[in-house]
């Protein structure tokens, strides 16, 4: 295995990677080989197996990635991204780890912690954080902070490091909390600093945009119960900073510890406040209704006012539910006190937006509780194509051939709404039956094909292309679906998408191909515009 890092570099690992995919499509023995070696996915299979696999470039990045001992082609780049600056100033390198280790809100860049990538950096550089009890704090150096507060009694409430921050919230929010063996030394020493003097509500300012390292938000303060309740998940260092008087009322940690109702229950437990978070709303957008439900058992409002756009334009929570398509949702909150008659600030009530987005079990239960009003042909003809029903879809438009053209503005961004919720047969048989295809909704003012581009379902991108959409369409942050295109495949924001899928697809219904700009290699020109991809889209877009 290649461990000399210094002689390596991101463009040659990406000519590497290219090579070896044209091996594994020549079906080389020795390639096939180290893609059995390598990915976990592919271990034990037959040349013929592997082969019909149809491997692509990602694979063969992440072969390379993994015979340097990295466990994804991102963690090598952003290792080599140090590496780069390894030959400068001291500072300049530890400022780089900390970045590593501190999410984008802390660190003041837009990058996710990597705690894998910064752990790699120690490994070969440890003397990198001695003499720093700011840096001892990121990785649990009790010692090291023993020896600070020894020194000076006073460090434990000043901020400072190349982060500047205060040590017991550098505690809370270090990222190596989600690191096993890191877990109980970062504990250890959040009860040392605790118990040194250190104020368990500590805080700084959102260095995210538009805020800054050097120039902070000062609307936006993050304290050390968020770094351990919203940012990690931490329920049992949640609970020491709860037990040690932390102000669970924050105005982050609850609405950020939904992913995990274990510290969720730890702040309500301790009296955090539910009205005015939007924490009821946030727990909607969440496939698993447990966060929901804790929140209504200790008296969140079923019925609670939006504070915050796009929300506030669904009227209440139930109508979020539905909306979102949470059946579990729009349950758990009509048993807990929705008002199911509560109607839209359009006047739409939950029966019918219930039957406009398809769930006809809501809209039963719904019925069940109210005076349903009887439903125009218009309502029918959207209930029937939300549910998927072409047949009654179908029968009513025989009746109105106006239909759909003639729906109103909220009921025809049904189409980009379902393509949004993942309901493509939906979305199809509104295509099908004649559905303007460009019109745009969502939560970003997107076209269906933006937003089909965006979760790389390359499939229904495919689909909408055929029945007339353009790769110009725009979406509210003002760009196309190329656009779209460049932003998901390096966020990848869906699990699984298939972006290549989607670049090829816009190539064969008009999209330009790619041309290479020789003074940026990490961009190429589309259009006369500059895009990043990829590496994977970046190669289909160049043919």
């Amino acid at each position: 295995m290649d461990r000399s890092f210094d002689r390596l570099n991101l463009d040659h690992l990406k000519k590497q990677a290219k090579q070896l995919i044209r091996l594994y499509r020549s079906r080389d023995a020795a390639a096939m080989a180290r893609f059995r070696s390598t990915l976990p996915a592919t271990a034990g299979l037959s040349d013929e197996d592997l082969s019909s696999r149809g491997l692509r470039l990602h694979d063969a990045q992440s072969c390379l990635a993994r015979e340097h001992g990295f466990a994804s082609w991102l963690d090598l780049k952003r290792y080599l991204e140090v590496q780069a600056v390894a030959q400068k100033e001291r500072a300049v390198r530890v400022l780089h780890l900390a970045q590593l280790l501190y999410s984008g809100d802390v660190s003041g860049t837009v990058n996710r912690a990597n705690p894998r990538v910064a752990l790699r950096i120690l490994a070969d550089d440890p003397d990198l954080v001695a003499g720093d009890p700011y840096l001892a704090c990121a990785i649990g150096d009790e010692r090291a902070l023993r020896q600070a507060t020894q020194a000076d009694p006073a460090w434990v409430n000043r901020s400072g490091g190349p982060l500047r921050l205060p040590p017991l919230l550098a505690v809370a929010h270090s990222s190596l909390l989600r690191v096993e063996e890191f877990r109980e030394r970062l504990h250890a020493s959040a009860k040392l600093l605790i118990a040194d003097g250190a104020d368990v509500n500590q805080h700084i300012y959102s260095r995210w945009p538009p805020g800054s390292l050097s120039e902070p938000d000062q609307s936006c303060p993050l304290s050390t119960l968020y770094g351990a309740a919203g940012s990690n998940h931490d329920p049992d260092l949640t609970r020491l900073l709860l037990n040690a008087g932390a102000n669970p009322n924050d105005g982050e940690s609850l609405y950020h510890s939904l992913e995990n109702p274990a510290c969720t229950r730890l702040l309500l437990e301790h009296g955090a406040r539910i009205a005015e978070s939007n924490a009821i709303y946030r727990s909607i957008d969440l496939d698993d209704d447990t966060a929901l439900k804790l929140l209504l058992q200790h008296g969140g409002d079923p019925n609670e006012p939006a504070l915050n756009a796009p929300i506030t334009d669904w009227g209440s929570p139930l109508s979020w539910a539905i909306y979102r398509r949470r059946p579990r949702h729009a349950k758990a909150l009509l048993d807990a006190g929705a008002d199911p008659s509560a109607t839209r600030q359009d006047g739409v009530s939950p029966y019918r937006l219930a039957l406009r987005f398809g769930l006809s079990d809501v809209a039963d239960l719904l019925r069940e509780q109210t005076d349903a009003p009887d439903i125009s042909e218009e309502e029918r003809f959207v209930a029937a194509c939300a549910r998927g029903d072409e047949a009654e879809a179908r029968a009513v438009g025989s009746r109105r051939p106006d239909l759909p053209a003639s729906l109103s503005p909220a009921q025809l961004r049904l189409l980009p709404d379902m393509t949004a919720a993942g309901a493509d047969d939906a979305v199809k048989l509104m295509v099908r039956i004649g559905w303007p295809i460009a019109v745009r909704g969502g939560d970003w003012d997107a076209s269906a094909l933006n937003l089909a581009v965006f979760s790389g379902n390359a499939g229904l991108t495919r689909f909408l292309l055929e029945h007339g959409a353009k790769w110009t369409e725009q979406h509210g942050f003002g760009d196309n679906a190329c656009g779209s295109l460049s932003w998901a495949s390096l966020n990848e924001p869906v699990d699984g998408g298939d972006w290549v899928g989607c670049a090829r697809a816009l190539l064969d219904h008009g999209m330009p191909g790619a041309t290479a700009i020789p003074d940026d290699p990490e961009r190429v020109l589309i259009a006369g515009v500059r895009k990043q991809f990829s590496d994977e889209v970046t190669e289909e877009l160049l043919g």
